[in-house]
């Protein structure tokens, strides 16, 4: 008898007890009676049970009702009983008989509240055993724990006759650590008056594997209040048990198989729920094919010509895959004979209940029966894989075979676990199936995806950056939203996120033109709103041109485009009918800025674009978002937006986290809408890194503007960029003094490349011309394309700024001066 470790006290026990002797005189009572009742054992004990039975007493009279007892061997049923104060409590009773020491009858009552919820210290399977008619062993023993009174039930637990139990102690009949255990637990309920639960395996006899039962112990009273000794009350509970497990098995098999859309991610899936709760032992292999979106085709019940390439995509088991030699994701060498070679050619499961009388399958496979004598494999269960009948067709589709086995576990497998595991693997063959569909346009959804979508955002010194990207349609992969970070010159950054009308292959396609369109229109140096002017144009032009083709698409998008300077750490926002991006401030204040929707890019209103400047604090978080991150049927954007608010609204966390928080409401379900996250904290960078000077618009300026910036990379550390730096403020200086009248502006950031700019109040656009050899003037520009990483220019308001960037290591490879 083996006992487990569960022990459950209470001070309350939801059912009562109380013994009656063959003329129906009370002999024990319990608290948990008086409870029930109202009467304690002194106002019981000695008494007729007609006290609290008036039912049996006034119709049949106690004496009948006792020989109607042991005509039955019992009594269960539903009746009352009378309280104390003298109202009737509608119980559910028990009544067993029980052969005592002297050789005659006892009768041990057992009552239940039927208005009483179950719980307290009777375990639900006990109490479920007391009120039906199932088997329930019953033992009375006095304080000196010996057995004075047993019911027949208890002799197909243990096997053990009443005659060699009666008058004796558990350690006199089954000796060792367990009973001693026992008797411990029956000491603390003799002391304590309280009722406690153990749970148990106990073998029946020689020879048979164990069972588990649930056992109670109840402490009985005499007349006095004190105790008299206790009662035990075991039930097996191993019918229960299978069940319990066969439910939730299949429960977990609901909420634990089909979490992605990847097929090795499923079938590892299915060999984790199946071990340890079903099998020692779990493989999982699918056909090489489904990899890629296929499956072998099974017609009818007939054989197939020849095996399938197998790969293993799930393995699990309580030696960590001692059992087998091929590890997950490795190719499974083909095999004629076994289980698993008919299962592949026929389509039908196979059950081994014992290996040892299995077919000559093992003969014929030396060195894998070797294996699974050397691991005590004595069960083996074979499944096949079967994705959804096509009807039309009548045929199926082979996605693979499971085997499960046993080896620690002594009970083979049965006709039921063969159900349970084809339950199991068809509820992942619909996983499975839905993950090979997908699998078959994965690979180009994917390759597009990641042409469209930045692999990694560039914040610069300008922003700390982070995003998510969520499609809401599976089977393609990938919709219609898009987010951008691009550096711009001077240190500057652009946040850009879009939302195309629609999803799907179409949709993406539209994304990744205007992304292309965004990044070419960022590197004209456009301001925001004129920017997106400019992106209207252009999604109007592809509406108009998407018109005449065969499938015609509507093309539209909302759009947010930002510019942030970390100089300044000023920000400068458009919408084109976009969400407002959600600010928090360094302290965790949330603000949705009240910035001018405007109208959704392609509607072709003509109503002008309208940007908004607001100064950030050093270390304010921005959250551009896609209205599939805030709205869904569920819930209206306004809610949507305070939940994003809320969630983000933790200084501290890193931005990672912060996404991960923000798009946990979207796991596991599928979205009715892409969402799409990007979150940036912006940096302020240092006024000693940037150095601004205003000059005279004459040629004395050119040499000035020369001293300087020399003087300047000298006090950075910059020495190396000396000689070309000299030369690109020297030729955009002088660009400067010719092309406009009034003062020069020149600025140096140090960032991570150094910038040079030039402003002067000149609108017009420099660009590098081919001078000729005889030609005196045009080659200034060329030299500076030829001295900076790359140069340009931007419109302002009076003027412009002509800029040029170079590493911070020289093209010589020499570094910063120490």
């Amino acid at each position: 008898m083996t006992f487990g470790s569960r022990t459950n006290t209470s001070e309350l026990s939801d059912a009562a007890f109380a013994l009656f002797d063959d003329r129906g005189a009370t002999v024990a009572w319990t608290q948990a009676a008086e409870r029930l009742v109202g009467y304690s054992a002194g106002e019981v004990v000695g008494r007729s049970a007609a006290l609290v039975l008036p039912p049996f007493a006034e119709v049949r009279g106690m004496s009948a009702f006792v020989e109607q007892c042991r005509a039955r061997n019992g009594w269960p049923g539903v009746t009352a009983v009378r309280h104390r104060d003298g109202h009737m409590v509608d119980v559910s009773m028990r009544i067993s008989m029980l052969r005592g020491l002297d050789g005659a009858a006892r009768w041990l009552a057992s009552v239940s509240d039927t208005a009483a919820p179950p719980g307290g210290a009777v375990n639900v399977a006990v109490r479920g055993a007391l009120l039906t008619s199932a088997p329930v062993g019953i033992s009375v023993r006095d304080l000196r724990l010996r057995s004075v009174a047993v019911n027949d039930a208890l002799e197909t637990h243990d096997g053990i006759h009443h005659g060699a139990r009666l008058g004796r102690r558990i350690s006199d009949v089954q000796p060792g650590a367990e009973a001693e255990a026992v008797e411990a637990v029956m000491r603390q309920v003799l002391q304590s008056g309280t009722a406690k639960v153990h749970e148990y395996r106990m073998r029946l006899a020689a020879g048979l594997r164990e069972q588990p039962f649930e056992v109670s112990f109840h402490c009985l009273q005499g007349a006095d209040g004190l105790p008299l000794g206790t009662c035990m009350i075991s039930v097996n509970v191993a019918d229960r048990l299978r069940e319990r497990e066969r439910l939730s098995l299949l429960g977990q098999a609901g909420t634990r198989l089909g979490r992605t859309l990847d097929v090795m991610q499923t079938g590892q899936e299915l060999a984790d729920l199946a071990v340890p709760l079903f099998a020692d032992f779990a493989a999982v292999d699918l056909e090489h094919s489904v990899l890629f979106g296929e499956g072998s085709s099974i017609h009818g019940d007939e054989a197939g010509r020849g095996l399938p390439v197998l790969r293993r995509a799930g393995l699990a088991s309580i030696r960590h895959g001692a059992e087998s030699p091929w590890g997950r994701g490795e190719p499974i060498p083909r095999q004629v004979d076994g289980p698993a070679a008919e299962v592949l050619g026929t389509g039908k499961s196979r059950l081994e209940p014992v290996l040892d009388t299995a077919a000559g399958w093992l003969d014929k496979n030396p060195a894998l029966a070797r294996s699974l004598r050397m691991h005590g494999v004595h069960s083996l269960i074979a499944v096949p894989i079967l994705a959804r009948r096509v009807l039309m067709l009548g045929r199926r589709v082979l996605l693979g075979v499971v085997v499960f086995t046993r080896s620690e576990n002594p009970v083979p497998f049965q006709d039921a676990d063969l159900l349970l595991a084809e339950e199991l693997v068809g509820r992942a063959a619909q996983s499975l199936d839905n993950a090979r569909r997908f699998a078959r346009e994965q690979t180009t959804a994917m390759a597009l995806q990641r042409s469209l979508l930045p692999r990694r955002l560039r914040g610069g010194a300008a922003v700390e950056t982070a995003s998510r990207y969520l499609p809401a349609d599976i089977d393609n992969g990938v919709g219609g939203d898009w987010f951008d970070v691009i550096p711009l010159s001077g240190a500057r950054v652009a946040l850009v996120v879009g939302d195309v009308v629609g999803h799907g292959i179409n949709a993406a396609a539209t994304m990744g033109r205007l992304r292309t369109a965004v990044h070419t229109l960022a590197d004209m140096e456009l301001p925001p709103d004129e920017l997106l002017t400019r992106l209207d144009d252009t999604v109007q032009r592809l509406s108009e041109a998407d018109d005449g083709g065969p499938d015609p698409s509507p093309v539209g998008a909302t759009c947010v485009y930002a510019v942030y300077d970390p100089v300044t750490r000023l920000c400068t926002i458009a919408s084109a009918g976009h969400p407002p991006p959600a600010i928090v401030d360094p302290q965790g204040r949330v603000a949705f800025p009240d910035i001018p929707s405007g109208a959704p890019l392609g509607i072709g209103l003509g109503v002008p674009f309208e940007a908004v400047r607001l100064e950030l604090p050093e270390g304010s978080l921005l959250a551009l978002y896609t209205d599939g991150m805030v709205e869904s049927r569920s819930h209206d954007i306004e809610e949507g937006m305070h939940r994003l608010g809320t969630t983000i609204a933790e200084p501290g966390r890193t931005l990672e986290d912060l996404c991960a928080r923000a798009m946990e409401p979207f796991q596991g379900r599928p979205a009715c809408d892409d969402v799409t996250l990007l979150l940036v904290r912006t940096r302020a960078l240092d006024p000693a890194h940037v150095a601004t000077w205003t000059l005279p618009g004459d040629h004395t300026a050119v040499r000035r503007a020369r001293e300087l910036a020399v003087r300047q990379l000298t006090a950075w550390g910059l020495r190396h960029l000396e000689d070309a730096t000299e030369l690109i403020v020297s030729e955009l200086v002088t660009n400067a003094i010719r092309h406009s009248t009034g003062p020069i502006d020149l600025r140096l950031i140090q960032h991570t490349v150094l910038t040079c700019e030039v402003g002067d109040g000149d609108s017009c656009v420099p660009r590098i011309r081919s001078a000729q050899a005889t030609d005196e003037n045009g080659r200034g520009l060329f030299l500076v394309s030829q001295l900076s990483r790359r140069w340009g220019s931007r419109l302002v308001p009076g003027g412009k700024v002509v800029w040029a960037e170079q590493e911070l290591t020289s093209m010589f490879g020499k570094t910063p001066d120490p």
